[in-house]
């Protein structure tokens, strides 16, 4: 039992330990300032997980966000999720992060069901960002992590593009 404890604490203790993405390149307000252009364009999506078994979990109630492909956005994409579109929860870094980074994204919430919606999106590439997490909110390890996926808007859609966050 001691073992299982300290093997835990071990793992927890690397856990936090996950260093934050490396980004050479500056925050640039103007490449992101697409985000608060108007726009025709009408992003949906659904955010899931499915667990080993085949079960799906829906990101219910979770933050979801519509990111500026930028420069630096692209570059914090690829460090923290490397060639993936997924990354377990205990693995996400706790950097930091420029301010206006958030400042320059938007966000909404999923329905119980993982469904979301951006309207009024202007012509661009975005990253549509959440996370898919489930099992005990005071566990040492929780199951699941972020996931994203990249979309573009040419502004002659007629209609909402579609994009599933599901980290495959």
């Amino acid at each position: 039992m001691k073992r299982i404890a300290c093997v835990l604490g071990l793992a927890a203790l690397l856990g936090a330990c996950v260093p934050g993405p490396v980004t050479t390149s500056s925050f640039s307000a103007e490449e992101a300032a697409v985000i608060r252009k108007p726009g025709t364009g009408i992003i949906v999506g659904h955010a899931f997980r499915t667990r080993e078994k085949g079960q799906v979990v829906n990101a219910a109630g979770e933050v979801v966000r519509l990111i500026p492909a930028t420069a630096y956005a692209r570059e914090r994409f690829s460090s923290i999720f490397v060639r993936t579109k997924y990354l377990p929860h205990w693995r996400y870094p706790h950097g930091q992060v420029d301010p206006l980074y958030a400042q320059f994204t938007r966000t909404t919430k999923s329905t119980a069901r993982g469904r979301f919606s951006f309207d009024k999106v202007a012509p661009g590439t975005y990253f549509v960002s959440t996370q898919v997490i489930w099992g005990e909110e005071d566990a040492i390890f929780r199951e699941g992590g972020s996931v994203y996926d990249e979309v573009t808007l040419t502004g002659k859609e007629t209609e909402p593009v579609e994009v599933i966050l599901s980290g495959h």
